[in-house]
């Protein structure tokens, strides 16, 4: 264990030290990816655990960029305030929804629907009113400063993302070790045995959905701010759950390091792919071969690619216990 500690932060010390030698292309990229491993480590904290499957994850992000920017525009609140405002009302629309998933005993795809309907109410909430842009959107002016969460280029939005990512890795990683973890992984497995044995199943997946909720949304707020457009199709829409949820299926529910390897995994080809395929003038195709990858990489690895790496691995950063 001590051998993938000092690993880890090499590995952190290199990622620290990147964009002294990063294109501002290459720095866009690591952004993405730091992204959505920070967003897939958020769902991973209530589909991994408990194994209550959400698809509409966006909404959580959309209610922090919108609040966050609202509270901005109407009041002058710095985004770093703003951000955790977001993130409180998307608790609350997160627990309203585990509550009405969890108290009456739906599980499966019934909870599914409740997370995906939801999201769904919530876009078309956003399209439809004129305060929040309505279907043009929400345009952010470009006012530079730590204050306002606006940087000219890509170094401080580099090191924001990376800031999140780990803030999230800590998270999972104390909820791990937790008892309040061990519980989650427990009514993961078989939650009927839990709750047999005495662990309170509905308080711990609200604990989780609320946690998972109050984390998307920060992100919200830092997309916002880096892209300075916000619109319900882009930050509410079906496509961005469904590409949040990507990384740790890819990389390995339930495990720390998992939505980090599947980002890796699936950011990378994604934007290599896309890049080339509009140069030689077939924009759109990459989004085919993609699939393909997707498809691929769940038939052959359904579990993930944490699982086999943890077995190949295991000898080098675990000599004892061979």
């Amino acid at each position: 264990m001590k051998r993938l500690y000092i690993f880890l932060g090499l590995v952190l010390a290199v990622l620290l030290l990147l964009p002294g030698v990063l294109s501002n292309y290459w720095m866009e990229i690591f952004i993405l990816i730091f992204y959505y491993a920070y967003l897939g480590q958020c769902w991973n904290i209530l589909t991994g655990y408990t194994g209550n499957i959400s698809l509409g994850h966006a909404l959580y992000l959309g209610i922090g960029a919108y609040t966050s920017t609202r509270l901005v525009m109407v009041f002058g609140l710095t985004p770093w305030v703003g951000m955790f405002v977001g993130a409180l009302l998307a608790t609350a629309v997160g627990l309203c929804i585990g509550f009405l998933g969890f108290r009456f005993g739906l599980r499966g795809v019934y909870f599914v629907l409740i997370t995906i309907s939801f999201a769904e109410i919530g876009r078309l909430i956003a399209l439809h009113m004129n305060s929040l842009g309505s279907f043009m959107g929400l345009f952010i002016d470009f006012t530079p400063g730590f204050w306002n969460m606006q940087f000219r280029g890509n170094l401080p939005y580099y090191y924001i993302s990376l800031g999140l990512l780990l803030f999230s890795v800590i998270v999972v990683r104390i909820l791990e070790l937790s008892k309040a973890g061990r519980y989650l992984v427990a009514i993961r497995e078989d939650e009927d045995a839990a709750e047999s044995l005495g662990v309170n199943t509905f308080k711990y997946k609200m604990l989780a959905i609320a946690l998972s909720a109050f984390m998307t949304a920060l992100a919200g707020t830092f997309d916002a701010n880096r892209i300075f457009h916000l619109s319900p199709d882009r930050v509410m829409s079906m496509g961005l759950s469904i590409e949040i949820i990507l990384r740790p299926i890819i990389g390995g529910m339930g495990t720390v390091l998992g939505p980090i390897v599947g980002s890796f995994l699936i950011t990378l080809p994604a934007e290599w792919t896309r890049a080339y395929l509009s140069e030689v003038g077939r924009p759109g195709l990459h989004m085919v071969i993609y699939g393909f990858v997707l498809i691929a990489a769940v038939f052959f690895f359904p579990r993930g690619i944490m699982p086999l790496l943890n077995r190949k691995l295991k000898p080098f950063f675990n000599p004892d216990k061979e």
